[in-house]
């Protein structure tokens, strides 16, 4: 796989690369996962019937990996259309996040997502902004401006 050759590109990558990694953790030691997220962590013989939290984290770690390995797709092919596409997205996700953690929905440790995601977020459009006036000021929008 080839290395990203912008800023953008790099900060998509390690999104990526983390992304894909805690989606493996979450398949292969669920209770890591709800650990490291603040989640009180059950033994499965003692949750009740009907409880899917296992079935949910599997799906969602399966999303964290698919997801992963296709933002390092993007950054690999220097996709700087979806590096623009990601930022109003994430910072979404960020919000919601956020939100979750201060409606007492979620753990206070599940804010450590939302930084994630929104400094993440900030971070690829920093990098867009950087690459853009490197490169001679060439706009990059979701809608898509060159590769």
């Amino acid at each position: 796989m080839k290395l990203p050759r912008t800023a953008a590109g790099w900060t998509v990558a390690v999104f990526g690369g983390l992304a894909a990694l805690l989606g493996a953790v979450g398949l292969i030691r669920p209770e890591w996962l709800l650990g490291m997220l603040g989640f009180e962590v059950l033994d499965p013989a003692g949750r009740a019937t009907g409880d899917h939290t296992r079935t949910f984290v599997a799906a969602s770690s399966m999303a964290s990996l698919n997801m992963g390995v296709y933002y390092l797709l993007a950054a690999a092919t220097q996709w700087r259309s979806f590096f623009a596409f990601t930022v109003p997205f994430r910072l979404l996700t960020f919000t919601v996040f956020t939100v979750l953690v201060l409606t007492g929905v979620a753990p206070g440790r599940f804010f450590g997502v939302a930084l994630w995601e929104g400094i993440g977020a900030l971070a690829t459009a920093a990098g867009l902004w950087y690459d853009g006036r490197r490169d001679g000021n060439q706009p990059v929008t979701a809608e898509g401006a060159g590769g």
